[in-house]
């Protein structure tokens, strides 16, 4: 069960990173050349990168509680006794994918209060930004990659 969770955990980061990006660049774009923001394209690709990052944070998490390493290395070990791999894995990558994922929700929230296309671009553009920086640096790249 660890394993295809995990796989679910590794491959669908692709796709809401991909997502993720075409909407923040979306945004960009929209806000930079002043368009209008329209439901059938900019709302719903936003809307689709909530969903799958969502979907990401609900399969970490559950990666999180059923992983053999997770939770015991910081229980054996305790908070000082972690490597700088183990740190990131077991306290960093879920705590700033969650605050990521907050600033996603707020923008997307925010957004849907505002009435000029202009400033719906400019919301979405900071808060998924933010939010896509955060996992961008949070991301294991040594096992990503493997």
């Amino acid at each position: 069960m660890y394993e295809t969770i995990q796989f679910l955990h590794s491959y669908i980061a692709y796709a809401a990173l991909a997502v993720l990006f075409l909407a923040v660049a979306n945004a960009i774009t929209g806000f930079a050349g002043n368009k209008m923001f329209l439901p059938q394209k900019d709302l719903r690709l936003s809307l689709f990168a909530l969903i799958l990052c969502h979907i990401q944070l609900l399969i970490g998490l559950i990666l999180y509680f059923v992983s053999p390493s997770g939770l015991n290395a910081i229980q054996e070990l305790g908070m000082g006794g972690l490597n700088a791999a183990a740190r990131l894995l077991a306290v960093e990558h879920p705590f700033v994918n969650i605050l990521a994922l907050v600033l996603i929700t707020i923008g997307w929230s925010k957004h849907k209060k505002v009435m000029e296309g202009k400033r719906k671009f400019k919301t979405i553009t900071i808060f998924y930004g933010l939010g896509l920086v955060l996992i961008l640096s949070r991301i294991p790249w040594t096992q990503w990659f493997n």
